[in-house]
């Protein structure tokens, strides 16, 4: 199969996704209950403290040299690793879970002491283990290789979210569902100013305050509070003694080089699982992000009367977005971030990236990804399952980006950095749930007929496979006259029984 997305193809991959979860079953969480590889069919209920950190000096490390080569790249992603390490410690010393590290962008949950009736005990001990990753993050930079210390801002919510299974087979973990990993993550994000930041549902549970809306994220907790969080929390753990048992293991494993090559294309055949430190990813690409906008709300409102369907919608969506993106247009998943698919998409040979071809190729997967996602909506609807308000936020962008892992061997975590990873993110921010949105230098590099598709704003709502494949053909992209052609050569019954038999493994993956 070329880039081009099939209608027959998606319907047949999302019915059988649908199929996964036919029957859903949903649990109240209890104690020590694994989180590790929970069924696709399965989630739990949980109540915990959730905890999301911004690494607010990724930026200038990015950005620490005008031109954009190996230097920037190897400092930031020496920089991720070393705080990523000191993290990691501090969370199982605390006996926290780490959920995700994507990034500059911690997520944790502090879900110890159970119950309900252990709220106030959960937010305090989420304030303290965010003080004291906050003051050994302080001290983990590196002098000799110009590292410098992190600097954090840290969001806490507290309530129930759902716990599903995060990926597919190879990569897979707990993903938590729901507002109080939302709105901690959007406390973090917004600003930057260093602190901690907790939401009125937090506050309460402490006994703070509350605080209007709109001076959340401005308000931080005072020492004294943080003090008291500590007090009350008695967590038992030592900063200095954290930092020296952080540079012992550093000393034990070192991090070693950053050692970069090129991914010959199709960079669905890339094996991240494989990738080091000094077997790490660069070259010029596409980054796309792709979320699923207005989810939280749907969440909200379905996780205590309705939550299998949650538990649908997820695993049908986020599963056909991946196959749209892997199969359809030979991209790589980077990773799932919550509601939200990472990835990269690269056109080129084993020693330079095609910019116009790989901008094209971007261009049909974004229509690719909304018509999956409009059609698994329907499909899902047709099956009786409740799809709720839900829209498709997606933006891209061109240029150098790095994929490697970081962390210790046995415990190292997929990673991909690089201002064009950043600036797709922001892409895709300023879309709402029926647009799609192209950045500055993937619109400029492109070919004309992507200009003249996006317009002037960069932004455009609607862009299905169709619209976008008519309209770049019509333009005469070579790309889309390609797909085009193959589109409807793949009407013939044998090439559409030889499509069938390639997706098959996939499926059954």
């Amino acid at each position: 199969m070329g880039n081009n997305w099939n209608y027959d193809r998606a319907k047949s991959a999302i019915d059988a996704r649908i199929k996964d979860v036919e029957n859903v079953e949903i649990v109240d969480y209890k104690r020590d209950m694994s989180l590790e590889s929970i069924p696709t069919n399965k989630a739990y209920r949980m109540d915990a403290a959730h905890m999301y950190l911004d690494i607010l000096n990724v930026a200038d490390m990015l950005n620490s040299t005008n031109v954009e080569g190996e230097t920037c790249h190897k400092r930031t992603l020496r920089f991720l690793n070393l705080h990523y390490r000191a993290v990691d410690r501090v969370l199982a010393d605390a006996e926290a879970r780490r959920v995700d590290f994507h990034n500059q962008r911690l997520h944790a949950v502090v879900a110890k002491p159970y119950g309900e009736d252990s709220e106030k005990d959960r937010v305090n001990r989420a304030v303290a283990i965010a003080k004291l990753i906050s003051d050994v993050l302080a001290e983990t930079g590196d002098d000799d290789d110009n590292i410098p210390n992190a600097k954090v801002r840290i969001g806490i919510d507290t309530g129930k979210a759902l716990v599903v299974n995060n990926g597919r087979s190879g990569y897979r973990e707990p993903l938590f569902l729901g507002r109080p990993a939302n709105m901690a993550a959007k406390l973090s994000g917004k600003g930057k100013a260093q602190g901690i930041y907790l939401t009125n549902e937090a506050r309460t549970a402490i006994g703070l305050p509350t605080l209007d809306d709109d001076k959340l994220h401005k308000i931080p907790l005072t020492a004294d509070e943080i003090a008291d969080c500590e007090g009350e929390a008695d967590l038992g753990l030592n900063k200095d003694s954290i930092v020296a048992a952080w540079r012992t293991d550093n000393e034990r494993n070192p991090i070693g080089s950053f050692v970069f090559s090129r991914s010959t294309p199709p960079l669905r055949d890339l094996d991240i699982s494989a990738l080091t430190p000094a077997n790490s990813r660069r070259m010029d690409m596409v980054s796309v992000y792709a979320d699923i906008d207005n989810f939280t709300a749907y969440v909200a409102s379905h996780i205590d009367e309705n939550a299998e369907d949650v538990v649908r919608v997820l695993h049908v969506v986020r599963a056909e977005l991946d196959r749209v993106l892997h199969i359809d247009f030979a991209g790589r998943r980077v990773r799932f971030i919550g509601d939200c698919v990472h990835g990269h998409l690269l056109e080129g040979t084993a020693h330079t990236s095609d910019a116009e071809a790989t901008i094209s190729t971007a261009t049909l997967c974004a229509g690719g990804l909304r018509s999956s996602f409009e059609l698994a909506l329907e499909r899902l609807a047709d099956n009786d399952v409740d799809i709720g308000e839900l829209g498709l936020a997606i933006g891209f962008e061109y240029g150098p980006s790095s994929v490697t892992r970081l962390g210790i061997r046995g415990k190292r975590v997929r990673c991909s950095t690089g201002r064009t990873v950043v600036e797709s993110e922001e892409q895709q921010k300023r879309c709402d749930g029926k647009e799609s949105a192209i950045g500055q230098i993937a619109y400029d590099r492109g070919p004309a007929s992507v200009r003249t598709l996006f317009g002037s704003n960069r932004k455009k709502a609607g862009l299905t496979y169709d619209e976008v494949l008519d309209a770049l053909t019509a333009d005469n992209n070579e790309v889309a006259k390609s797909a085009h052609s193959e589109q409807y050569a793949l009407k013939s019954p044998a090439l559409v029984k030889a499509a069938e038999a390639g997706l098959r493994p996939y499926l059954e993956g």
